[in-house]
């Protein structure tokens, strides 16, 4: 059996790198096989519902069961539902396929970050931002390499089941003995945890921090579009530059991270963003707009691992059933901001609903200040 630290510390990247692929590569083929906007809906709604359900299970579970063999359980999971759109043009099939993607992604994301955390004993904030930064790079590849297949989606799939699936051999092979943890039930374990003000402020600024990444990724182009001027290929320029900002602010702070500054570099960055969204989306700086859509990026790409990592220093002996309650919020972060942006933007105007981008990391950094004594390490 591999009991390597640097070969799990690899695995859990080549993780993370898939669960951004699958999400991106997913919705790319539903698309390409010509699915209405309601079936889609339907497939995307099926993903979380597996995601939502495996992540806080997963997690609890790798507080007590030997982690490679829960991530070894979800790669198996995730290559049936990759490989089984290549089975059958039957629509039942493909939402069967996504809850399958959703359960798979969910394991990934609740066991990669409490796995980092237990096997590394110094600079844990690098090692989760790394992490996640894998996620982008896997989003940012399949997209790419999407374009270049000129839609053979089957394809595609095909390699991407292959590759998790050789990663599933990988996980059989390796090993991480259980760590000693207390001898509460998983019900005892969320009780308690959920009265936690730590946890609960984490929860509330996971929300606001993911749902302002992905209410700008679905919004920006079209903000370019129609409130910049841009046209179909400069406002996607835009997006790319952003998400490149996201991807260097990963690296930058998880090479600079400290476990004695993960507080503090979490709180400035949300009030940076606070600063650099309002003159992002409230001020006309013409083609400086690019530079402001990086910084946007970089500003915001630590927020999520960084809480992450908190949250995990803060509760080592329950590591995974912290981190499976807190990426809970993902969902809900991703469905409320975006639909509360699409609420104003129908009832008073589009331009009015770009507030509540600063507004989310305005709340968050007062949130976060008001918790300081309590989320100090």
């Amino acid at each position: 059996m591999i009991r390597n630290v640097k070969v799990l510390t690899a695995s859990s990247y080549v993780s993370m790198l898939f669960l951004g692929l699958s999400t991106t590569l997913v919705g790319a083929a539903a698309k390409n096989i010509g699915l209405s906007p309601y079936q889609i809906g339907l497939l995307v709604a099926a993903q979380n519902v597996g995601f939502v359900l495996s992540v806080s299970l997963c997690g609890a579970l790798a507080d007590s069961y030997r982690k490679p063999r829960i991530l070894l359980v979800g790669s198996c999971v995730l290559t049936v539902g990759l490989g089984a759109f290549y089975l059958s043009g039957q629509f039942w099939l493909y939402l069967w396929a996504m809850v399958a993607t959703g359960v798979g992604m969910g394991a990934y994301e609740g066991v990669t970050d409490a796995m980092l955390l237990e096997m590394h004993h110094r600079r844990e904030s690098m090692h989760v931002l790394i992490n996640h930064l894998f996620a982008s790079i896997g989003s940012v590849t399949i997209t790419i390499y999407m374009i270049f297949l000129q839609g053979n989606w089957r394809a595609a799939l095909i390699e991407a089941a292959a590759a998790v699936g050789l990663l599933a051999v990988l996980f059989a092979l390796t090993q991480l003995d259980r760590r000693p943890t207390s001898g509460e039930s998983y019900r005892e374990r969320v009780r308690l945890l959920a009265q936690q003000p730590v946890v609960i402020i984490l929860f509330a600024c996971i929300i606001l921090a993911v749902g302002a990444e992905l209410a700008t990724t679905s919004f920006l182009t079209t903000f370019l579009m129609d409130l910049r001027g841009f046209d179909q290929v400069t406002s996607k320029v835009g997006l790319v530059i952003f998400l490149a900002g996201m991807m260097t602010g990963r690296l930058l702070v998880g090479l600079m991270a400290d476990n004695s500054q993960v507080l503090r570099t979490m709180t400035a960055l949300f009030g940076v963003a606070c600063v650099i969204f309002s003159l992002l989306f409230m001020v006309d700086l013409g083609a400086l707009i690019y530079l402001l859509a990086y910084l946007a990026g970089v500003s915001l790409s630590a927020t999520f691992p960084l809480m992450i990592t908190l949250a995990g220093l803060k509760f080592k002996e329950v590591a995974g059933t912290v981190i499976g309650i807190l990426k809970l919020a993902v969902p809900i972060g991703g469905t409320l901001t975006p639909a509360l942006m699409s609420q104003v933007s129908g009832t008073v105007s589009f331009q009015a609903s770009l507030w509540i981008l600063p507004l989310s990391f305005l709340i968050g950094f007062g949130l976060l200040l008001a918790g300081r004594r309590r989320l100090q390490l």
